[in-house]
């Protein structure tokens, strides 16, 4: 017997490319459970599916910085904390201090749908009950309609898995003036912000500040603690926009309606933000 659930859910976090950096990404989730029926006549309860897979899927990869086996660095386990310190692209510089739950440690050579996809299997079907004998998922990215960019930020004031300081987004952006779209515009902002690291500027500190790792010389460096712990980050300066708002969806639509309404005062404004799939802020200028 098969068991289906579309969009159980959306994963949105960010993993390391030794090409991208910190790629923000956002993946919606469809699972095929294949067993017999149990006492229940059912495969397994929906609304187990729903709790407990997505309860699993949620709690080792979703708002977490993927890692896999090749990075050009390392990482270093000590106490509650785990500091991470490579170079991708040409030459730029990513460091990292966070409780171990900001992490996510993959076994595999790069971080990919299949290998994201064989990670979650081997994670969840050993939690399932024993009549189920399978599992598949089916990783996406939402069909866009837009233009769209990566990015990965940290929300120090969020009370659940948003504080932690790397994870990310694959989002749509919408731009018009006037009511006309204007997709020229839209692609203007994904370049921009593609790939990119959003950082609060009243996170800013010192390279000298820094305490469990070490900064490049044009690197830009933050740090916070929030309800989960100490977090710190160095990244090169050139893979990072410094905003003077918390990188919310609704503070990076109104900063993003500000800058365009700067360039075109005479004409009306309407932005559309997404943070990842299905959600996001609409703001007027």
């Amino acid at each position: 017997m098969i068991l289906f659930v579309n969009s159980l859910t959306v994963i949105d976090f960010s993993y390391l490319c030794n090409k991208r950096g910190a790629v923000g990404e956002s993946w919606i989730v469809d699972l095929t459970l294949h067993g017999k029926l149990n006492d229940e006549s059912m495969v397994l309860d929906f609304g187990l599916v729903k709790k407990q897979i997505k309860g699993i899927i949620d709690e080792c990869i979703d708002h977490r910085l993927a890692i896999p086996n090749s990075i050009n660095g390392s990482v270093t386990e000590f106490d509650e904390y785990k500091t991470l310190d490579c170079t991708f692209g040409d030459n730029h510089h990513l460091a990292m201090s966070a409780p171990h739950q900001a992490y996510c440690m993959i076994d595999a050579n790069e971080i990919n749908v299949e290998s994201v996809t064989a990670f979650l299997v081997d994670t969840i079907l050993p939690k399932l009950p024993s009549n189920i004998e399978k599992i598949e998922l089916a990783l996406k990215p939402e069909h866009s309609q837009s233009f769209y960019y990566h990015y990965s930020h940290g929300l120090k004031k969020h009370d659940g898995n948003c504080q932690r300081i790397i994870h990310g987004h694959r989002s749509q952006i919408g731009i018009s003036l006037d009511g006309i779209s204007m997709p020229r515009l839209q692609k203007e902002w994904a370049m921009q912000w593609e790939d990119i690291y959003l950082a609060t500027s009243e996170d800013q500190i010192t390279s000298e500040s820094l305490k469990y790792i070490t900064a490049k010389a044009d690197d830009v460096c933050f740090a916070y603690t929030s309800a989960q712990g100490y977090f710190e980050m160095a990244i090169s300066e050139a893979r990072c926009d410094i905003l003077p708002i918390d990188t919310t969806v609704e503070c990076i639509a109104d900063y993003i309606a500000g800058q365009v309404k700067a360039k075109y005062p005479e004409q009306n404004v309407k932005i559309t933000a997404y943070e990842g799939v299905g959600k996001g802020a609409i703001s007027y200028a």
